[in-house]
């Protein structure tokens, strides 16, 4: 098997999971909508949620894995001592997020403020400190995961990583199913699930390094020159990840100000995030190893072919995914939103915020494909200076066209300045060798796609319009939107085809050889 075709094997096994996982998350986001809307419970949950799974990227799967992975794969493909330095790694972000969680438990009115100061002086800020004391903990499990799914990744097991938040998502469903039989709180029930969550991710992981022949080891930390290596490449990532969550908590305070908002954000962002998770987050997570290695062995053009195979996967699946998430925001919402303590002002709202946040769609998938370009060479240096001027730019457009276009603001600046971002790493990019460099078969299909795309819009469209009164009629506005989707699906790859925009020799080509 060719290495890009091994690469698109492993980016389509750990794209099922995750496909598999966001949908298990839609369907408890569904479940929340219902039982909780978008009022006071749900803004502080989702905050006091966020507050753990913001550092978790940070520290985790930001900053230390970004760092980490490169190494270990390395290390791996030279047939050095490995396992030390994964020990070593271990024990060191082990003692860093016990005391963040020691500090962030006692910190939490800070943080919640720091997060939503537009709770202050109503019942959310109260909601969100308790709900937010009992989640943090779970930091520490889910970030001790991330580590894990790293070594499992560099020895080419995605899978059982891959798995886990499917885990997460079913814990989460089971939870609300009992509150609502037992007649539990349900905020409480939701805050108290997350640690329970984190425990759970990170035992089956344990167990499924364990069986690759990895088994950490709980110990005090020493710093060996490898370990140094490590905090000195993952120090500007860090900082990177830091103004990402810098943009995070200004659509936050952008949108704390409006009951609801954060609520109508993180619902349509659970809609952008499911093609982002199982197209960007797979590419991502799969070319950095494969980049390394690459590198590693001398082998320029594997890794040319690696960055441009990932690059065309990529975009032939998000480019649809963001134009029909734009065209049809709103009975998307309309349909798997709307009832219970969910209303039409809410469906309104958030859908507006999905069409924003699709519109930035291919951008947060480039970025997840050129950074393994930076992190491959261990340059995270570059990365955060990119990063620093997109922050700037969101802070800057969420600040000032709130008093224009509302909680909107927060959706808009974040989609320009994931924009502004790729245009940077492009840029930096172009000093790489020819790794970087977007070959021919690449350049010559992307015009074909776009006009795929455009054919797969215009279907859609003319269906909704069709279809409109079974998407409003009860009883048939599951079928209606399946048909919808349907029509768009059968569009997009019947005109890519006939375009040869992707070519059905490949996909056989790649079915055998998996």
């Amino acid at each position: 098997m060719s290495g890009a075709a091994r690469m698109i094997r492993n980016i389509m096994t750990l794209g099922i999971w995750t496909l598999v996982s966001r949908g298990a998350g839609l369907a408890r986001d569904l479940m929340m909508a219902n039982y909780l809307g978008a009022g006071a419970v749900a803004d502080a949950f989702n905050v006091a949620f966020s507050l753990p799974n913001m550092f978790r990227r940070f520290f985790a799967e930001g900053a230390f894995n970004q760092a980490f992975v490169p190494i270990y794969a390395k290390k791996l493909e030279a047939g050095e001592d490995a396992e030390t330095f994964a020990q070593d790694a271990f024990a060191g972000l082990s003692a860093i997020l016990l005391a963040l969680v020691l500090i962030g438990t006692v910190a939490m009115p800070f943080l919640v403020w720091a997060m939503a100061s537009g709770f202050v002086g109503d019942a959310r800020f109260d909601l969100a400190v308790t709900y937010g004391r009992i989640t943090f903990c779970y930091i520490f499990f889910i970030s001790l995961f991330a580590m894990l799914a790293g070594v499992l990744n560099a020895h080419g097991r995605f899978a059982e990583a891959g798995f886990v938040p499917v885990l997460m998502n079913l814990v989460f469903i089971a939870a609300m199913w009992l509150a609502a039989v037992a007649g539990w709180d349900m905020g409480l029930t939701l805050a108290w699930t997350v640690p329970i969550t984190g425990v759970a991710q990170l035992a089956f992981t344990w167990a499924a390094a364990a069986r690759i022949g990895f088994v950490p080891r709980l110990r005090m930390p020493h710093l060996t020159p490898d370990l140094k290596r490590l905090l000195i490449t993952a120090g500007p990532a860090m900082l990177a990840g830091g103004v990402v969550q810098v943009n995070l908590l200004v659509s936050r305070q952008v949108a704390s100000g409006t009951e609801g908002a954060i609520s109508w954000l993180v619902y349509a962002d659970r809609l952008y995030q499911l093609p982002l998770g199982v197209v960007a987050i797979a590419v991502g997570t799969v070319l950095l190893p494969e980049l390394s290695r690459r590198l590693r062995a001398g082998d320029a053009a594997g890794g040319q072919d690696a960055f441009n195979r990932g690059t065309e996967f990529a975009l032939v699946l998000t480019l649809p995914s963001a134009m029909g998430l734009m065209v049809l925001s709103h009975p998307i919402i309309e349909v798997l939103y709307q009832r219970g303590a969910f209303g039409a002002v809410d469906t309104a709202n958030t859908a507006l915020a999905l069409a924003i946040y699709a519109a930035g769609l291919p951008a947060f998938v480039l970025q997840k494909v050129m950074q393994p370009l930076y992190f491959a060479r261990e340059d995270t240096r570059s990365p955060f200076r990119y990063a620093v001027w997109s922050m700037v730019t969101n802070a800057v457009l969420a600040v000032g066209l709130m008093p224009f276009i509302g909680f909107a603001a927060a959706a808009l600046a974040t989609t320009l300045s994931a924009w502004l971002m790729v245009g940077q790493l492009w840029w930096g990019a172009r000093r790489m060798g020819p790794e970087a460099q977007f070959d021919d078969r690449l350049m010559s299909r992307l015009p074909l796609v776009l006009m795929a795309c455009g054919a797969m819009v215009l279907v859609v469209w003319a269906g909704a319009l069709l279809l409109q009164p079974w998407l409003q009629a009860a009883g048939w506005r599951y079928p209606a939107l399946a048909v919808l989707v349907g029509l768009g699906i059968a569009a997009y790859f019947g005109s890519g085809f006939a375009l040869k925009a992707f070519r059905w020799s490949e996909l056989k080509g790649l079915r055998r050889q998996r």
